[in-house]
Order: C-alpha cells, then structure tokens, then sequence
C-alpha cells in the first residue's frame, strides 16, 4: 500500500464493531440457554477466529450481512473439538477462550500463527492453574500452542500484577464454572465489556474499585446485541481530522465506554477541536457520534492508571504527538512491548526513519513534536495498529510511505483503506 500526502478529509463514516466486544458476544452467545443475536459484528480475521473455535466444539453460528446468530448450548454444552483450535492472530480469543475451556470436562489444544505463538501466556497460565485447571504450554516457553485439561474449578482471589482485561476476563470466566465467587483485583481498571456483557446474560457479577467478582451462574441467557463502533478503529480517523489540514470528520455510534476513552480525554488536554454528540446507552456500553476539526495541538504528559484506557491507541496518539507543539510524554506504557509486536521499538525506530524527534524508554517514549515527516517504506510485523498508524503518519508525510503488509490491517478493520480514500476524495 503506497500512500501520499493529503488534506482535506470530510465526510461522516461509520466505524466497524468494536472487536472487544464481538468477540465475548460470540463466546458469551454460545455456552448461554437459546439465540443470541449480535449486529454490527466485526467481520475481522481475530473475531472469525473466534466463531471458528465455537464452531468447532459443537457450536451451530450464522453469518448474515446483516447479523451473527449464535444458537447456544449453555454453560456446560460444549463439545470436544477434532482438531487443534486455530485461534490465528488473536490473542483476545486465545486468553479468553482459555478461561472457558478450563472448566470444560474434554481436554484441548489451542495454537496459533507465529506470532500469535510467541506472545505470553504465563500471564494466564499463572491465575487459571492456581484455580485447578491444567493448563501447559506444549513447547515450555510459557507460549501457545497451549494443552488445557477441563478441571473442577475453584473459587479464588487473584491479585493481578497488570492491568489487563484479557487477564481479568479470563480469571472471571473460569469463575463461571467455580464452586463460589471468584474475583479479580487490577492496580488500575482495564476495560470493562466482560463484567457488563455478562450482567446483561444474567450472570452476578459485582464491581468495586479495582476488584471485580463473578458468582457462578445456573446458567446464561441468550442476548440481542448491538455491538457499538470501536473506539481503537475509530482513533485513526479522530487522529487524521486533527492532523490533516483542512478536515472535519464525523464517526458515527462510537463506544466511549469509560475504560475505554482515554483517547478522546488525550486529545482533550492536546487542545483538539472535538466533539461528542447523540450519547446514548446500548446494553450496557454507552455510544455517541465523535466529530473531530484540523486543530492546533501541544503536547501532554501521559501515564499511571490512565494507560489502560488507552493502551491500543499509544501508537496512533505517538504520530499526533509528532503534529503537536512542546514534548509528548508516554509512560507506564510496558505492555506495549507484548502485543502483536514490540509497539514502543516498532513505533519510535519508524518515526525517527520519517524524521520524526522520537526516542524509546523503558516503559514508553518521549516526541518532541513539530518535525515534518517524510514517507518510507517499512514493515508493520504483521502488527495491524501499526500499519493504521503508519498510514494516518504517511497521508501526512512528504513524498511517498510504502506499508509493505498492509493486508494485516483485516485483522480488525478489513475496510480501512476504503474508508481512508472515500473521505480524500
């Protein structure tokens, strides 16, 4: 994908499903009693991912245009699979699906592409064993492929050294098959949808400060769900208007979930032109039309228990700290390192290369903004928010930016590019 330098984005979008969230319908929809229903699901490759692992333990998922139909087979109607479980690149589906199998009475293997296979799983691996469930990482490296063992379940507290929803959510939904209440303790509170979807399958679930506690249910109840735009997708484009001259751009039935709008609250205290309208409340998750103008920024310190609102955005925000007045302080930021790539080297050695003032520290990076960006040709890693990023930087940059695997964007928004050329034109 070759891109130039543009001005002049408008025009209102819609962003796709929030891949969060689509992911727990789907997993949530299949071991609830009866139908659920999921509209605006995102047709990503990850959250396919997903519906292939449900299908391949015995459960019966319609794809429509227009909706996603899991027909459900409650807590316990899952069925061992023939296969290994592919779950690809995404490690949402590998973590959280781990937490449901733990309880299961068959034993499983789950694997994915390479590097999906090198991230860590130790993380929970640690939690879920201390609970009773077996689970081992087949090549000892505290990695995927990863035998799990269905366990009796065992009520438990556990004290998360991160703030990690996937972590958490896992924890929660190894709970659902407990012989008690389980609960989670965070050092700061990672996004939420896990805790609110169940509620809304009729499970008990309490929320007090950082700790989180499920009570095992008798059983789940099939839900119609409306799957809100994905604020993480969304940030690209809220970038974009605000970097490239002459834009407005509007994005409509976004999530802004409090866990999950640290993004908005960035560019907030950067001076951005924004603005929220049409907030509403949709099962639970609250939505509204997002509308961004080309806007004169300063840079801003960001870190501590705000990061986890924001983690996935760090590197979309990094290419607006480089469009921004003064220093751009990010901080806290070490599980940027364990995503798809290692975001905090990947980000900062690429915006140097476009001659952006960038430098990398232990747990984030620090821009100096201001200086103008000339296009290159590099290497994502298959990372798909890098190749976002790097495509809103290089629509910015002199000359011409080349993302040699741009297809990895179909991970989470298959009509990105689309999307980005409607509103040039």
């Amino acid at each position: 994908m070759k891109l130039t330098k543009k001005s002049g984005l408008n025009g209102t979008i819609s962003i796709p499903g929030d891949k969060s969230i689509s992911h727990r319908s789907i997993m949530f929809g299949s071991i609830a009693n009866g139908t659920t229903t999921i509209r605006n699901f995102l047709m990503g490759a990850d959250c396919l991912a997903t519906i292939d692992c449900f299908r391949s333990m015995g459960i019966d998922i319609e794809v429509t245009d227009e909706m996603v139909t899991v027909h459900g087979k409650g807590l316990h109607g899952l069925t061992k699979p023939d296969k290994v479980l592919d779950v690809g690149n995404s490690g949402t589906t590998t973590r959280l699906i781990s937490g449901i199998l733990s309880g299961q009475d068959f034993d499983v293997t789950l694997s994915g592409d390479a590097s999906l296979n090198s991230r860590p799983m130790k993380r929970i691996m640690t939690p879920l064993n201390a609970m009773g469930a077996h689970i081992t990482s087949v090549n000892k490296n505290d990695c995927a492929p990863l035998s799990i063992k269905g366990s009796k379940i065992k009520a438990s507290h556990y004290d998360s050294p991160v703030a990690s929803a996937q972590v958490k959510s896992a924890v929660l939904l190894a709970g659902l098959y407990g012989d008690g209440p389980t609960s989670v303790t965070e050092p700061a509170v990672s996004r939420n949808h896990t805790e609110l979807m169940l509620q809304s399958f009729g499970v008990d679930v309490t929320c007090e400060g950082k700790t989180a506690t499920v009570y095992p249910p008798k059983q789940m109840n099939g839900q119609n769900i409306i799957v809100p735009g994905d604020i993480s997708s969304a940030a690209y484009f809220i970038v974009a208007g605000l970097i490239t001259p002459n834009s407005e751009i509007t994005m409509k039935h976004v999530g802004i979930n409090p866990t999950r709008d640290g993004i908005i609250k960035v560019c907030q205290a950067m001076g951005a032109d924004i603005c929220l309208s049409n907030v509403e409340d949709s099962n639970g998750e609250p939505t509204a039309d997002i509308t961004v103008r080309t806007s004169r920024l300063h840079g801003t310190e960001i870190g501590g228990d705000f990061i986890p609102t924001l983690i996935d955005e760090l590197p979309i925000i990094a290419v607006l700290a480089c469009f921004a007045e003064g220093k751009t302080v990010i901080k806290n930021a070490e599980e940027l390192k364990v995503k798809e790539s290692n975001r905090i080297d990947l980000m900062v050695n690429n915006l140097k290369r476009m001659g952006a003032d960038a430098v990398a520290t232990d747990d984030g990076m620090i821009i100096h903004g201001g200086k103008p960006l000339h296009g290159i040709s590099l290497n994502c890693k298959y990372d798909h928010r890098i190749a976002m990023t790097f495509s809103i930087a290089g629509i910015n940059a002199d000359g011409i930016t080349e993302i040699e695997d741009a297809e990895c964007v179909d991970v989470s928004y298959p009509t990105f590019y689309e999307t980005l050329n409607k509103l040039a034109n």
